[in-house]
């Protein structure tokens, strides 16, 4: 399964499942990344922790454990 950390820097990938459990879901979940949502991977910090994405109109910068726990295909 490709992951949300796994999509290269300047590629589009839609969401088709946020994984993890509770609190980290949810919290997931209310940042805007829910199934079917495009996701722009704009830049990572060297040592690939955060990431910095686009999605629906803002930019958004998550830790690379919780990018990892996003299931995505269709990259682009």
């Amino acid at each position: 399964m490709v992951t949300l950390f796994d999509v290269p820097v300047g590629k589009t990938a839609t969401v088709k499942h946020v994984n993890g459990e509770g609190a980290v879901r949810r919290r997931i979940m209310d940042m805007g990344i829910t199934k079917g949502t495009d996701i722009f991977v704009r830049k990572v910090a060297p040592l690939g922790d955060p990431i910095q994405l686009n999605l629906r109109g803002f930019e958004l910068t998550i830790r690379k454990e919780d990018a990892k726990k996003i299931d995505v295909e269709d990259i682009r």
